[in-house]
């Protein structure tokens, strides 16, 4: 198979994405955009994570250059709120690495802290180990070039930006000067033949076809009949409410952070962009209708002080899973036509750019044959199914039993998910467990272990450190509590750090939106 013509199918932040990438990557290539012109965007991706960055350096955008046009805000870290109980207080998944400079035992450390420590809250966990915790915690931001803190602002950020207003800036701003081709047409009719798809609507030829078509896969799903292969079995959302929210106070309710805050029956999102908030209901429409999550949504804005009387919600039907291969014949799949697993980590705009340099990595043959189609299969599905794991633990490790929902998740057997996973795929629940079993720590997959620690599941615990070092009480306290003291010097220092920094939202109004 040998690709000059590419065709992608479908807009949104998905579908400029995809163009951008390919024509950045291949730019001598013929690369053509067709999307309807009445359809509208699913309302969710308005928050990432720090992958995002890679894409952006490699496609050479500058934050300055999106910033205003997209609505743009920066993320340093995701909020969990009641996940592990009900009214638990909440803890934080900052981005970047723990700071693990002079401490005995990495990440342990904090443990022997709340252990000497009994009433320290398990949040204290991201506070001890992250700086830009304390830029957090104080609703401060600041690029960090003179190194303040051990924190890289370049590196351990990510957006917050409307999704809809980012495609259209990669559209206008970088797709079309660069040479993509853009098509405003309804897809009327698809023809296929031995090779995949020959046309749409008889005129709009291609060697290969990108389905950017959302949900619904138009090309993969349901024009070459691609099975789809559900999550379910691990995770439980299927459908979301959203709306936008204005500003009451920006100065007080712009911070640095995603809001998780978990509910009767899903959770709910809170994003800040610059003018606006952005926020939906994720639930189980086995555990309530969407009459009655739609009430218990706006009971929550009400209680928030977020709610008025002309807020829109959109209600979005979320499909759970991914393809059972990605690309098929003539036609690769990226954006939700590829797959989705839930909004819960910002995962869908990552699986899109981590999927499109997979795509690009396979396509860099002259002619291409199965063993790269399938290859980028492989790698997709394994970084996928990967993601889903670790978004399953937020449900798994979660201590509440407050209403069905909860008690059926806390109930629920993770055996058949455990011992079915294929061996490649080694850095789920399998990875997981087996570090907490035998290796007494865990790596730093996709922030585990502030999920972990979070949700009070800690690699090793006191009475095993005590086993092994064979130390009494007395003993244990002499050895460890310099370390704790230690822990808290650097918290110390850090916070003095940024005594004088900037609020966040002075920071990007000096900075952007002056």
């Amino acid at each position: 198979m040998k690709v000059e013509t590419i065709l992608v199918v479908g807009g949104g932040s998905a579908g400029w994405m995809t163009a951008a990438t390919l024509i950045k990557t291949f730019p001598k290539k013929q690369i053509t955009l067709i999307e309807s012109p009445n359809i509208k965007t699913v309302g969710v991706g308005e928050s990432t994570i720090g992958g995002i960055k890679n894409w952006t350096r490699y496609l050479g955008i500058e934050d300055k250059e999106f910033f205003k046009a997209t609505d743009a805000t920066y993320k340093l870290s995701i909020r969990f709120e009641n996940f592990y109980n009900k009214q638990d207080g909440g803890f934080h998944y900052p981005f970047g690495d723990a700071n693990l400079d002079g401490n005995h035992a990495k990440l342990n450390d904090w443990i022997f802290k709340k252990y000497l420590y009994p009433k320290t809250h398990r949040s204290d966990f991201a506070n001890s180990m992250y700086p830009q915790m304390a830029l957090v915690n104080k609703n401060k931001l600041f690029d960090n070039e003179n190194n303040d803190i051990p924190f890289n602002f370049k590196r351990d950020t990510a957006y917050h930006f409307d999704a809809a207003k980012f495609g259209l800036f990669l559209r206008d701003k970088y797709c079309l000067p660069k040479g993509v081709k853009h098509i405003k047409e309804n897809i009327d009719s698809i023809q296929t033949g031995q090779r995949g798809i020959k046309s749409l609507n008889n005129k709009y030829a291609a060697d290969l076809f990108i389905d950017c078509t959302g949900f619904k896969s138009l090309l993969l799903n349901k024009t070459l009949k691609e099975p789809f292969e559900s999550y379910s079995d691990i995770l439980p959302n299927n459908s979301a409410w959203a709306t936008k929210v204005p500003y009451k106070n920006k100065k007080k309710q712009l911070n640095g952070y995603t809001n998780c805050e978990a509910m009767n029956a899903g959770w709910v999102w809170t994003i800040p962009l610059w003018s606006r908030i952005g926020t939906g209901y994720v639930y189980s429409d086995k555990y309530v209708d969407d009459k009655l999550a739609l009430e218990e949504f706006k009971k929550h804005l009400m209680d928030k002080g977020m709610y008025n009387s002309e807020l829109e919600f959109n209600k979005i039907k979320m499909r759970v899973g991914i393809q059972k291969r990605l690309w098929v014949k003539n036609v690769a799949a990226i954006g939700l036509s590829a797959g989705f697993i839930e909004p819960l980590e910002s995962n869908g705009l990552f699986s899109v750019h981590e999927f499109l340099i997979r795509l690009v990595r396979n396509m860099q043959r002259d002619k291409i044959t199965q063993w790269d189609k399938d290859n980028f299969t492989y790698q997709c599905k394994t970084l996928f199914r990967n993601f889903a794991e670790f978004v399953a633990l937020h449900y798994a490790l979660s201590n509440r039993n407050d209403t069905q929902y909860w008690k059926d998740i806390s109930n629920k057997s993770w055996e058949e998910s455990l011992v079915n996973l294929n061996p490649i795929l080694h850095n789920g629940f399998l990875k997981a467990a087996d570090d907490r079993t035998h290796a007494y720590h865990f790596n730093h997959f996709f922030g585990l272990p502030c999920i972990a620690f979070g949700m009070d599941w800690y690699p090793t615990e006191v009475n095993t450190i005590k086993y092994f070092s064979q130390l009494n009480e007395k003993e244990f306290k002499q050895k460890y509590l310099p370390v704790v003291e230690k822990l808290n010097k650097k918290v110390f220092l850090w916070e003095k750090a940024i005594k004088n920094k900037t609020s966040i939202y002075d920071y990007h109004k000096e900075k952007f939106y002056a």
